[in-house]
């Protein structure tokens, strides 16, 4: 998961946190992952608002699990000293039986 969401933010940014929690349904199992990730300088700015844009509808290929929900939930975004974006995401990824 962590290389499919590094290849979508053009390989540009840093996992500063990433927690995990179980989630089940009667018909489905899986985890739903938090991730803040932090991109420093003005290229790797523009790489993180293609991944805010774009990691909704993305289509995941990730071996042995669906991607049912992939959402940003929090961005903080700065200019001085030096452009910087930080983000919080978060993805539902469920068993693929």
């Amino acid at each position: 998961m962590r290389a499919a969401l590094r290849a979508l933010a053009a390989e540009q940014g840093q996992v500063r946190r990433h927690a995990e929690k179980a989630w089940a349904s009667i018909t489905f199992e899986g985890a739903r992952h938090t991730l803040e990730i932090d991109f420093d300088g003005a290229g790797a700015v523009a790489a993180a608002e293609h991944f805010i844009a774009e990691l909704p509808e993305h289509e995941f290929a990730i071996p042995g699990q669906i991607v049912a929900e992939a959402r940003v939930t929090r961005v903080d975004h700065a200019l001085l000293p030096h452009p910087r974006l930080s983000l919080e995401c978060e993805l539902l990824l469920l068993e693929d039986a």
